[in-house]
């Protein structure tokens, strides 16, 4: 038993070794400075892509409630009418 746990002591401890282990980091064309290769104009389209589908959301949340408070000071308007109209009749 004790040499399981120190095995698995062993194995956590070479993971975490190689996991915080320095090693070289090699940029892509976009990030090291070759702005005219295809790796770069396929990059900024994703992120022209990604900022639209976010632009969509945010300005069809915005427009849901835009229409939900028209709708509802329409209904406002109306009922206001119909409390006039009853008043009159009444009268």
């Amino acid at each position: 038993m004790k040499s399981l746990r120190k095995f698995s002591k062993m194995i956590f401890a070479a993971t975490a070794l190689a996991a915080f282990a320095p090693s070289p980091l090699f940029a892509c064309a976009a990030c090291y400075g070759r702005s005219d290769s295809p790796l770069a104009s396929g990059m900024n389209w994703g992120i022209f892509t990604l900022m639209g589908v976010v632009v969509t959301v945010l300005v069809s949340f915005a427009g849901f409630f835009i229409f939900l408070i028209r709708r509802e000071t329409a209904h406002v308007r109306a009922a206001a009418a119909a409390e006039q109209n009853l008043s009159e009749v009444k009268v």
